[in-house]
């Protein structure tokens, strides 16, 4: 029996080249969206073998935009979109101006028209999301300052990008003399301006309201598979009615519809349980990018795409720089934020697609955007890695202590000594804390979303801002001269890197992790830790406990060690060094 699978053929056939080439690229130590990329060109059309359905890619890919842009929103307040708006908007739009200007010059001296060298200039003047997103994510810059002006920087080339798209058409009518006047061109302006005015509105003022309020009803079923299915719903839900009703886009539906969710207790459980379906749908993102290239451009027009390179790499970080370091700040946050920009992405070849369609861009114009959005897309990664090591080289500490940053205008050591350390703010870490407290045990906590590191800060805390897995982090903590260190975040591999470092730092620090599978509690105990504790192990101790009527005060008893003993400590004794 013959079965018509063109989707499960793109989704196996995508993610299987991807996870080969990734592994390989891993292994040849560069980033593994260049594998990604690789097995998009492998997987289309211009190559021989195995191909996928250049159709479905891309909107399997917009999944994956719309996704992180959700992910990104539930980290990412109103206050901060505000806070940024006075260097995002003037900064975005001036820096679209020049890479449309270089665009334009470039087309110029190929011979295009006027109008068509506008277009390829705006093809080449706007950031990849998915990129930017996961060079921030990788170097825990989402919650910084530096971050959130990239973000609000790429939500106003987003806004920019749907104007243009919107105005394509009708301004590629009157470029042709058909019935079309400059008056109906200003009327679809306004119009368009209109109704992602009206979309933002309902956001803010129902959205923020009604969103959380459907989720906190499904988590009160305690059905897990219900509240997945509802972040799921309202993140894909609302993407899709803001480009088929408000004319916006999916990546600024998705944004707005996790921002509004940010103020609820729910956000980080939203953002756990979409982060498996956001990761695989970044990768065929890429994959799909990596679809549309045609080889033979290189061969046919090489100048052409070094031209394109320079724009994106070189002309539209240098107009970044300047405009970021005009605006008065550091020389750290320009140089991100140039580098973060340095690529093209979706909606280049949205843009250029549509050209192609309205027969103002012809097919070489097109595969030089796609050549400029693949070699972008892999250098990139490359450029964040010279960034580093530039500024390890060249940064004084005089310079470092001048960020602009929260963190770095609060990052100093906390004077304490003989304390607890706690990383991770959630449910967890949360009643962890107010226990500590009410037993008048100092304390530091560790927390790398800024909304929870200024709840903290408002509550009384002592609390330091980053991923506890960075060792100028955990030093801030004053790691060396700690008591304990208690590790409650989620994931049992992240925290058993941070179990070594904390060793290596301090060898009689007691350290005690949560684990949650059988898998993480092993590699946690290769790296140090003195007590493991599984969340189902005490519950059923617990429970049986409690049938024997054997436990005076449950609310003392605290774990299981890594060791095996199953005994029940109470919470002064966990406090006690280790020897």
């Amino acid at each position: 029996m013959e079965h018509s699978t063109p989707l499960i053929t793109t989704i196996v056939g995508g993610l299987a080249l991807a996870y080969l080439l990734g592994m390989i690229a891993q292994r040849l130590k560069i980033s593994p969206l260049v594998g990604y990329l690789a097995a998009g060109v492998l997987a289309g059309p211009f190559t021989p073998g195995f191909v996928a359905d250049a159709a479905l890619a891309p909107e399997l890919a917009e999944i994956g935009v719309i996704l992180l842009m959700f992910g990104v929103g539930l980290h990412f307040s109103l206050k901060d979109l505000l806070a940024v708006k006075a260097i995002a908007i003037p900064g975005a739009v001036a820096q679209i101006a020049v890479a449309t200007l270089l665009g334009f010059g470039l087309s110029m001296l190929f011979g295009w028209s006027t109008f068509s060298g506008i277009v390829f200039g705006l093809c080449l003047s706007t950031a990849s999301t998915v990129v930017l997103l996961r060079a921030l994510e990788e170097r825990q810059l989402i919650e910084s300052q530096r971050g959130q002006i990239a973000i609000g920087w790429l939500i106003v080339e987003d806004l920019a990008m749907v104007l243009a798209l919107v105005l394509l058409p009708a301004a590629a009518a009157i470029m042709n003399s058909e019935q079309a006047s400059f008056s109906e061109l200003l009327i679809g302006l306004a119009w368009t301006i209109g109704k992602v005015i009206a979309f933002i509105f309902i956001m803010i003022v129902i959205g923020r309201r009604v969103i959380p309020w459907i989720l906190s009803r499904t988590a009160s079923t305690g059905s897990r598979e219900l509240f997945t299915l509802a972040v799921l719903v309202l993140a894909l839900g609302i993407a899709y009615a803001a480009v088929a009703v408000f004319d916006a886009s999916f990546a600024l539906g998705a944004f707005f519809a996790g921002m509004v969710l940010n103020e609820s207790e729910l956000s980080h459980r939203a953002a756990q349980d979409t982060l498996p379906l956001r990761d695989a749908f970044a990768v065929l993102f890429f994959v799909s990018v990596g679809m549309l290239f045609d080889p033979t451009v290189l061969l046919d027009h090489p100048l052409g795409v070094i031209a394109v390179l320079a724009i994106i790499i070189i002309g539209k970080s240098a107009a970044a720089l300047v405009l970021v370091r005009m605006f008065g700040h550091s020389r750290r946050t320009a140089l991100t934020i140039s580098v973060s920009l340095a690529q093209i992405g979706e909606f280049a070849f949205i843009l250029a697609g549509l050209g192609m369609a309205l027969g103002v861009m012809d097919k070489d114009a097109q595969n030089l955007v796609l050549a400029g959005a693949i070699f972008s897309i892999m250098l990139n990664p490359v450029l964040f890695s010279l960034l580093d090591k530039y500024l390890e080289r060249t940064e004084t500490i005089e310079e470092q202590l001048l960020e602009e940053t929260l963190e770095e205008e609060t990052q100093i050591p906390v004077d304490i000594c003989g304390h607890a350390i706690i990383v991770g703010y959630g449910r967890v870490g949360g009643m962890l804390a107010d226990k500590l407290r009410r037993r008048n045990i100092p304390l530091v906590i560790v927390e790398d979303t800024r909304a929870k590191f200024e709840e903290l800060a408002e509550n009384g805390f002592s609390a330091i801002l980053g991923n506890g897995a960075n060792k100028d982090t955990i030093n801030l903590a004053r790691i060396e001269c700690a008591k304990t260190l208690l590790l409650t975040i989620p994931n049992g591999y992240e925290a058993g890197e941070i179990v070594a470092n904390a060793k290596a730092l301090n060898p009689s620090i007691t350290v005690i992790v949560r684990a949650h599978y059988d898998d993480e509690v092993s590699f946690i105990k290769e790296r140090g830790a003195d007590h493991i504790i599984i969340g189902e192990h005490e519950i059923a101790k617990a429970m049986a406990t409690f049938m024997c009527n054997d436990i005076p005060d449950v609310d003392s008893t605290i774990s299981e060690n890594s060791e095996g003993n199953n005994e029940g400590r109470s919470l002064d004794e966990y406090l006690k060094p280790s020897h």
